[in-house]
């Protein structure tokens, strides 16, 4: 298992794309995809070297056919006539033959396990013998081998994508639609991988539910652990949306594994153009770099009750958001300066609370013991790891009623305020704990990627109650905003409509930024809906699995839309499909 506490990279071997190393220690590489036809030379050059310039390490290509594989070469030439020698990935779906042809033109392959060999995903139930299913995985092996021999004879890399959304049926049978299921999917292939010693593979799982994308992930790493396997590691959480929701849904998902030290190559999937997708992608991989490298050890030890791959909540709380400063934050379940006073200038006005440091808990430890109305007041408590002294842990056990706001000046945050977290844990004090971070960050996309990231860890681990987001450089409201966003985007508490929606590629079927645009304008006050928004139906229906309804592309200028997995209407004409769609929802408010 990674080191709760202190950040050290988990160790991967190198492969090879090109002439550019991944994994085994080399930077974390920024990758994008293009949304262009791949049929589409000039467009996909374009938008190649838009993302390149803007700082990605490699760029991805769809690849539905034949004709879009062979169309890799002009693409790949016309790059490299002007000076681009970036690593090229195929994106390959449903065909592997696609894949064998791909596979002798760039410097990697993308396959999905969910439909590389196994029909695409149709939310039927099958069942298997084990001799059927073992005879199914040697058909597996035996298919994927031809692959691994063409890309060993061109020296291409592969990519093993599992995307939560695309599990195949005969997965689903075994194994339902669980983390363990997302898993074994994974390593079904790379145990053929490691039968025929193909090393030059990264591995990714990815999902639109950060929850599942994390558990996954740690799951997939424990696994691997197991079975002396050391691939390198692709991260992304996809369907992120677009705009600040996206960004800080991919910085929850993504940073609580990069704080970890999980994670070679990451993509930031945004619906937007793809080179937009770069700068954020830097800006988080950057951020733990910075911070994490070398900070100074964090000496803690875990709860015995703390189980970090099937991790639960802690308290079965829904946290609460403090704000900090005299806004009278509408939004914010507290404020810090009206509802929550400093000791010394609380009088015990009603519907306020008392709030203590280290030094001056002694004087809630008295009124206390004295004061036996004064137990029933809430208090709160702000402590760092290194303030948690023997005085201060007797002190919160006679006081179970306080919570603690959990500080850390740190330079791995995350690390620091676990180890707070756990020793109380092992001591047995069962105190409320909220996290408070402070911040100097003046750029609201920089404050809030960094914000997420050290929070993402935590709210995955169970260990999060409330939040407490301090930023005296940018509007109260903004922070505010934030940890409710932030709160969101790792499923701890749903305070607005949730969008799950592709980035868009070659296989997208209708005007996609146009469309989110205008279900969101129609749909945005609806708490706590998730709608699926997806250009085709590679990762839609399943990638929106648990939204509670979706419009997905079903063929050039047409729609289908879902309540839930079931499709409710079939190939609409786009003009009108965001209007069904919005008629659907109103009907169905008002059963």
């Amino acid at each position: 298992m990674q080191d709760l506490f202190n950040y050290t990279p988990r160790k991967s071997h190198v492969i090879q794309l090109g002439g550019m190393t991944l994994g085994g220690g080399a930077p974390i590489r920024l990758q994008s995809m293009t949304t262009k036809a791949t049929t589409d030379t000039e467009g996909c050059v374009e938008q190649c070297i838009r993302i390149i310039e803007a700082g990605g390490d490699i760029v991805r290509l769809t690849t539905q056919g034949t004709r879009e594989a062979e169309n890799l070469r002009n693409i790949k030439a016309e790059l490299r006539r002007r000076g681009y020698a970036t690593p090229l990935v195929a994106d390959v779906h449903f065909n592997p033959n696609v894949a064998d042809v791909a596979a002798a033109i760039v410097e990697k392959v993308r396959i999905n396990p969910g439909n590389y060999i196994d029909p695409a995903r149709t939310f039927k139930s099958l069942e298997y013998t084990d001799e059927e299913y073992a005879a199914e995985l040697l058909r597996l092996e035996e298919r994927f081998t031809r692959l691994l021999d063409i890309c060993r004879e061109h020296k291409t890399a592969l990519r093993i994508g599992v995307n939560h959304g695309s599990l195949s049926d005969r997965i689903m049978s075994r194994y339902g639609d669980t983390p363990e299921g997302i898993v074994e999917s994974c390593l079904e292939f790379l145990r053929v991988c490691q039968k025929q010693d193909f090393k030059n593979v990264a591995i990714s799982i990815k999902a639109s539910n950060t929850v599942v994308m994390v558990q996954s992930v740690r799951l997939l790493v424990e696994a691997m652990e197991k079975e002396g396997m050391t691939f390198p590691l692709h991260l992304g959480v996809t369907e992120a949306g677009e705009g600040e929701d996206g960004r800080i849904k991919s910085a929850v998902g993504i940073g609580a594994l990069l704080v970890d030290g999980i994670g070679d190559t990451i993509r930031v999937s945004l619906s937007e153009e793809p080179e937009c997708e770069i700068p954020v992608a830097y800006k988080l991989a950057s951020y733990i770099a910075e911070t994490r490298s070398g900070h100074s050890h964090i000496p803690a030890v875990a709860s015995s009750e703390f189980d970090y791959s099937h991790p639960k909540r802690r308290h079965n709380v829904v946290p609460e958001v403090i704000s900090f400063g005299h806004d009278k934050s509408e939004k914010a379940d507290l404020v810090y300066g009206r509802d929550i006073l400093d000791a010394p200038y609380w009088k015990g006005e009603p519907g306020t609370y008392p709030a203590y440091t280290a030094e001056t808990l002694m004087f809630a430890t008295l009124a206390n013991a004295n004061n036996p109305a004064f137990k029933e007041v809430r208090k709160f408590l702000f402590l760092s790891y290194p303030q948690l002294t023997d005085e201060v842990r007797a002190a919160l056990r006679h006081l179970p009623e306080i919570t603690v706001i959990a500080q850390s000046a740190h330079r791995n945050p995350t690390g620091e305020l676990r180890a707070l977290v756990h020793e109380l844990w092992r001591e047995g004090i069962d105190n409320r704990v909220d996290i408070c971070l402070t911040s100097q960050m003046d750029n609201k996309e920089d404050f809030q990627i960094a914000a997420a990231a050290d929070l993402g860890g935590l709210l995955f681990d169970g260990l999060v109650d409330g939040l407490m987001l301090i930023n005296e450089k940018l509007p109260n409201e903004t922070v505010v905003d934030t940890a409710f966003s932030i709160l969101q985007a790792a499923r701890q508490r749903m305070t607005k409509t949730e969008y799950i929606s592709c980035p868009g590629c070659g296989r997208t079927l209708y005007d996609l930024p146009g469309t989110i645009a205008r279900i969101k304008a129609a749909t945005s006050h609806l708490t706590g809906l998730k709608i699926g928004i997806m250009g085709c139906i590679v990762n839609g229906p399943g990638e929106m699995a648990d939204a509670d309804y979706g419009y997905v592309g079903a063929a050039r200028g047409k729609v289908s839309l879902y309540r839930g997995k079931e499709c409710v209407e079939k190939n609409i004409d786009t003009e009108h499909a965001v209007e069904r769609l919005l008629e659907l929802i109103e009907s169905d408010r008002k059963a």
